[in-house]
């Protein structure tokens, strides 16, 4: 079986204008500014807008310190990030530099499932929140069939082309960070007329000290961290980004510290102005911030605003997942059919739909806290393994210039993603059984790949 050591068909290879392999090259289409608002539109988004709430429930009022213990850690794995894309600047991700690293099939292929089946759960929890209490300012609809719609219109718009879908999140991205400024304007209007309390901001509620205090805050801030998702994503796009050995590092960075400093501050003016209870039991938990400002912004323009901002989350992690899709099918782990691209749009028609099928099931079977929940918890696992495959690929260097990441943290970042992943972080069941259920689909995908391979004597 071919890995991503040595690719059969990559766009990587397609130089020598063969035209079996001009028909799978994708278009290079990302520019620095473009990537730089695809980072800050991947990260914002469903995570601040739907799950803020969640997180308040599990914390209290001290809602900023989830975010920022979130922030910490996704710097620590972004830089690992930034170090293997400018290392192998390749579609695959994740799955590439476990490949490279361990050279280990199953393990490379476990990790590239569970980095997809995390971009759909993301997708899917951002459907569950389009339905939810921003869309009720203005229809009462079936939820469930409203998710389902809204998946579906999304797959349908990336099969249109990246070029067409990255402007689309472009215009998204202005409008989302366009609602949480109003959120943090409404916090510093808050400040300077002395509304809002001001002693909740210190409040820990987990229900205990000592073991249970830990664990409840470890909980909240791996339910948080969900909110940080997205960096990672990006660098699926490198086969599609203008340099991107220049590019990735500016742009991740930039876009992670930029999105933490918000959603710090987002935590901060939310638990100001609204009790943690109030938060809890909202889907739209930034629209209760909005009422109770005492600023006359309309309710209904801001629901309309975070409908935008949690569509813009869905449309990206449905492109990523379906670009793993192809990324992979060119490496031979997935069945090579997934890298067919429509002849004239040059999309990944196979991935896109196979993507688009689990998300539906996704989003008929779950809700927004499990969904992000399972995100969280599947890409810190997968982030564990990248921060240690970052230092054992220190072994083999390459022949060009990228950025290297200082020792500690990859260390640091895989002891964060590790204790976060584990038990102590106090999730549900559901979380667990989800992901699973996820693998246990990634694992009987790779026996049948397997099979057909063997049977083709490859």
């Amino acid at each position: 079986m071919q890995t991503p050591d040595t690719p059969s068909g990559s766009p990587s290879s397609s130089g020598n204008g063969h035209p079996a392999e001009e028909s799978t090259a994708l278009k290079r289409a990302i520019g620095p500014k473009l990537l730089l608002l695809f980072v800050i539109g991947d990260i914002l988004g469903t995570g601040i807008y739907a799950t803020t709430g969640s997180v308040a429930g599990k914390i209290g009022g001290a809602l900023w310190l989830p975010f920022t213990i979130g922030f910490v850690v996704a710097l620590l794995t972004a830089a690992s990030y930034v170090e293997l894309v400018g290392k192998y600047p390749k579609a695959a991700g994740a799955a590439l530099y476990t490949q490279k690293a361990f050279k280990v099939p199953f393990l490379t292929f476990i990790i590239a499932f569970m980095v997809l089946s995390s971009g759909l759960s993301s997708a899917s929890a951002a459907a569950r929140a389009f339905s939810g209490d921003y869309l009720q300012e203005f229809v009462d609809i079936s939820p469930t069939l409203i998710s389902i719609l809204f998946i579906l219109a999304l797959s349908a718009l990336t099969l249109r082309g990246v070029s067409e879908s990255v402007k689309t999140n472009v215009v998204f991205t202005l409008v989302e960070l366009t609602g949480l400024l109003v959120i943090l304007a409404i916090g510093a209007w808050a400040v300077v007329t002395g509304d809002g309390e001001p002693s909740r901001l210190g409040d820990i509620e987990t229900g205990g000290t000592g073991y249970a205090l830990l664990t409840g805050i470890l909980g909240a801030t791996a339910l948080g961290f969900f909110a940080f998702v997205g960096f990672e994503d990006s660098v699926n796009m490198a086969e599609e980004t203008k340099d991107p050995v220049r590019a990735f590092p500016r742009a991740i960075f930039a876009g992670v510290a930029i999105t933490g400093t918000i959603y710090v501050l987002v935590g901060l003016v939310s638990s100001l102005l609204v009790d943690y209870k109030v938060l809890e039991g909202s889907s739209g938990p930034l629209l209760e911030v909005v009422k109770a400002g005492g600023v006359d912004f309309p309710p209904k323009l801001f629901a309309l605003i975070a409908l935008f901002a949690v569509s813009n989350s869905a449309l990206i992690n449905i492109m990523m997942a379906s670009r793993l899709c192809y990324g992979l099918a060119n490496e031979r782990i997935l069945p090579r059919a997934m890298a067919r691209v429509l002849p004239r749009r040059r999309t990944p028609v196979v991935g896109i739909l196979f993507t688009t099928a689990i998300a539906v099931g996704l989003v008929s079977t779950g809700e927004i806290e499990g969904l992000g929940d399972t995100t969280a918890f599947l890409l810190l696992c997968v982030f564990a393994v990248v921060n240690v495959a970052v230092l054992v690929l220190r072994r083999s260097p390459v022949a060009h210039d990228h950025f290297r990441t200082p020792t500690p943290l990859p260390v640091l970042g895989a002891i964060t993603s590790v204790i976060l992943a584990s038990p102590l972080a106090d999730r549900a069941a559901d979380v667990y059984i989800r992901a699973g259920v996820l693998l246990a689909i990634g694992i009987a995908l790779w026996v049948v790949n397997k099979l057909v391979l063997r049977a083709r004597g490859e």
